[in-house]
């Protein structure tokens, strides 16, 4: 499925139908806020609406022009339902990773696994002291053979090119950790990460560990203020989790560089971290006036 170019004009969000049902889609009608007088460089911004619109790719069933670039191959777990693919665009010089996030009731049951487990598994650095979701852990385990095997293959054939890994909501977490393990597999490779409505994925330790492999610089977390998406925190610090580093914050609806504040830090108190948690809500679903796609299950909660 090929996309247009990233827009980065103002998105209309009204009179939208959901893909599926043909019905309005649910937008919550919260009042304007007035953010931060600060914004980020029309590249940055440029760049979150493309590798969002990655990330919406992935929820498709077929894919074969991930915008317009070559597909090199997809990765699926019959076990967990994770799946996602893998492209190249030689204009960039870049190979992407996109992972598709919560769709099934099966990735719902790994969204709620939250216990906290040490980082262990396939490409994963030896190390106890990091530790992080159970469920997005299993899920990245499931496919990370395929996955490494397929971005190997591209790095060997492409060494000058970047890797760029992307995800939504449980794929953002997902694309965290697989993150990892390309950047320690492939240590001579240069890796960057995109994630969009990322929930909390680890402890502290494990977002320092973020920080230390794929570089604050090189990471880059999307969140909104303005509808107030409640996933990113919805799992609280309470239970040890902590966000890792970079935050990027829509303070205001209308999607523009100049309404993106980039936040210090993991939990920066004048980030998301300064609204609660309203859970699983519409919100959850458009970035930067993209939209992610939504099945009949999903649009019926909500």
């Amino acid at each position: 499925m090929a996309h247009n170019e990233p827009s980065n004009g103002p998105s209309s969000l009204e009179n939208r139908s959901t893909p599926t049902t043909g019905r309005p889609w649910p937008w919550p009608q919260f009042p304007r806020e007035d953010g931060p007088s600060t914004g980020i460089d029309q590249k940055t911004y440029h760049n979150l609406v493309l590798y969002t619109k990655y990330a919406s790719a992935a929820y498709q069933p077929m894919c074969p022009r991930p915008m317009g670039n070559t597909l090199i191959g997809q990765f699926t777990s019959v076990v967990t339902t994770t799946r996602g693919f893998v492209a190249r665009d030689d204009k960039r010089k870049e190979i992407v990773v996109a992972f598709r996030g919560s769709k099934d009731v099966i990735s719902i049951l790994i969204d709620g696994s939250v216990i906290l487990t040490p980082l262990q598994g396939t490409g994963l650095p030896p190390s106890h002291r990091p530790h992080v979701h159970t469920g997005f852990l299993i899920a990245y385990q499931s496919i990370a053979q395929i996955l490494l095997d397929i971005v190997g293959l591209q790095i060997n054939m492409y060494p000058m090119y970047a890797v760029v890994v992307t995800g939504h909501s449980l794929g953002g977490a997902v694309a965290s950790i697989a993150s990892i393990a390309i950047r320690n597999t492939y240590p001579a490779a240069t890796v960057r990460l995109y994630t969009i409505g990322q929930p909390r994925t680890g402890d502290s330790a494990y977002a320092a560990l973020v920080e230390k492999m794929v570089g604050s610089e090189n990471v880059y977390r999307a969140l909104m203020k303005s509808s107030k998406d409640g996933v990113p925190t919805m799992i609280p610090t309470s239970l040890g989790y902590q966000h890792h580093a970079t935050e990027y914050w829509q303070f205001m609806e209308l999607p523009a560089p100049e309404h993106v504040k980039r936040c210090r830090g993991n939990e920066d108190p004048e980030g998301s971290a300064s609204i609660p948690s309203s859970g699983v809500n519409p919100a959850h679903w458009i970035y930067f006036g993209q939209r992610e796609p939504l099945t009949d299950s999903f649009v019926r909660l909500l």
